[in-house]
């Protein structure tokens, strides 16, 4: 919040009469007492660090309704308007000062209430740790055989996409490469991924296919034809899962031919830093 600016001078005061009457002259130059003290208060005002906008600050502005889902699964949240205008989105979408409630009638509840607890207090559970893990969520299985706790991160990955929040974005994504799942909990992520998000979205899409493209002559048999389907409904997951192969096929032909490292060299690897479970 900046500071008001203050302008200090154009009136006429005594002092400046007096000033003027003890000039001589009638061509001698004349002092403006008011210039001289603005430019000053300007100097001063520009060297005042700008004032810290405190937690109470946020907390202190208007309450604005959030109207998540629709139909019998709508639920109604609310958040300071303060807070919501860290996001382009919410700030555009607030720019008229009547506005006092906003139909979200396509997003997630749960990934909604995700981005409300960032802006909150800068985290979301499960909470990442310092030793790159997770929280553990009592309520929840150690394996991830659904996709469920996939699915959690990557919507709100693409509601911090939809909301233009990049941190929240890099957070949720490096937590989806935290949990262990198994094929067809990742084939569900995949599908999900597929559908949500735009062919230049290398940061999500890239891993996906990675992970496809060196597993699946495995996994692909754990997935009872899902991930037939999924080549056939999603063609650029295919593509994309065959462009893996076939690039790290063609490094290890350059390598053989040029004496390159040897045949356990980190080619193409995956993006993620765990196993997945089986």
């Amino acid at each position: 919040m900046a500071d008001p600016q203050v302008q200090v001078g154009g009136g006429r005061t005594a002092d400046q009469d007096d000033v003027e009457m003890q000039g001589g002259d009638e061509g001698a130059d004349v002092v403006e007492v008011g210039e001289t003290v603005g430019e000053e208060g300007d100097a001063a005002e520009e060297d005042k660090p700008a004032q810290r906008v405190t937690f109470i600050d946020y907390l202190k502005s208007p309450m604005i309704e959030l109207l998540i889902g629709s139909g019998a699964d709508q639920t109604l949240l609310m958040a300071h308007k303060a807070l919501l205008t860290k996001s382009p989105f919410f700030t555009q979408k607030l720019s008229a000062a009547e506005t006092k409630r906003i139909e979200l009638g396509e997003d997630d509840l749960d990934a909604m209430s995700c981005f409300l607890e960032y802006l909150y207090t800068g985290e979301y559970f499960p909470h990442k740790l310092p030793n790159n893990s997770l929280q553990v969520d009592p309520a929840l299985p150690k394996l991830d055989e659904s996709g469920a706790q996939l699915l959690k991160h990557a919507k709100v990955y693409t509601l911090a996409e939809k909301l233009e929040m990049p941190a929240l974005k890099s957070l949720s994504h490096s937590k989806i490469h935290l949990i262990n799942s198994t094929a067809p909990a990742e084939l569900t992520y995949a599908r999900y991924v597929y559908s949500h998000t735009t062919r230049d979205d290398h940061t999500i899409r890239k891993p996906v296919a990675s992970f496809w493209g060196q597993r699946s002559h495995v996994l692909r048999h754990q997935t009872e034809g899902t991930f037939r389907q999924m080549c056939m409904d999603f063609p650029e997951f295919a593509f994309d899962v065959l462009s893996f192969v076939l690039d790290a096929e063609e490094k290890r032909a350059q390598r053989k031919g040029g004496g390159g490292g040897g045949p356990d060299d980190d080619v193409g690897k995956s993006a993620r830093k765990r196993a997945r479970g089986q």
